[in-house]
């Protein structure tokens, strides 16, 4: 069902993992959802959703329960951080230093047995887009969701040099016809 109007989606990324300074894409872990003024702060600032969808990870199911609890939602599976193949568990220390890539190289670089950025933004940009058609609905998920929803509206390989911090808001409007433009990015409560 397509909408007359322009949709905006509100993409909020989970609270902190508590990875152990470990990378966890797929690896399915807790969220520290301590900060009860952060979550509160978070909450005001996205309102009550028309409609949430989450994540099926861990960190984002708790992340939009302290949010909303009890609010109705529904997982999509689509929406998982980016999968990140043989790195996935590794500390942050021993993961390889990509920094001489060019964006467009980083863009499409592929973690050994994951998935490459512009792998994630064909898997995540047609979910999003889907969602959006139905009206404005409030996505808790992972940065590489919100850079892959980014993506839409500038690319993959500009959409890489946004930060996404934890329990960030980031707002995008789909406009009739297929366009995107960002509303906000990388709100944070501070």
């Amino acid at each position: 069902m397509e909408r007359s109007g322009a949709t905006v989606l509100r993409l909020i990324r989970h609270a902190p993992a508590l990875s152990g300074g470990r990378l966890c894409g797929r690896t399915d872990v807790d969220a520290d959802c301590s900060n009860r003024a952060l979550i509160d702060k978070v909450r005001i600032k996205a309102g009550v959703p028309e409609r949430l969808v989450i994540s099926p990870a861990v960190r984002c199911r708790q992340t939009a329960s302290a949010l909303w609890h009890g609010h109705s939602h529904e997982l999509d599976e689509r929406l998982w951080e980016q999968d990140f193949g043989g790195w996935d568990g590794l500390p942050y220390v021993d993961l390889p230093d990509l920094g001489s890539l060019s964006g467009d190289a980083l863009a499409v670089h592929r973690p050994p047995g994951g998935e490459s950025f512009a792998e994630v933004c064909a898997r995540i940009g047609p979910a999003l887009q889907e969602i959006a058609a139905t009206g404005d609905v409030t996505i808790v998920a992972h940065a590489g969701t919100v850079r892959a929803g980014l993506a839409l509206a500038v690319g993959p390989t500009a959409a890489l040099a946004f930060e996404v911090a934890p329990l960030s808001v980031t707002g995008l409007r789909a406009l009739p016809g297929g366009g995107w433009t960002i509303v906000e990015v990388n709100w944070t409560a501070t």
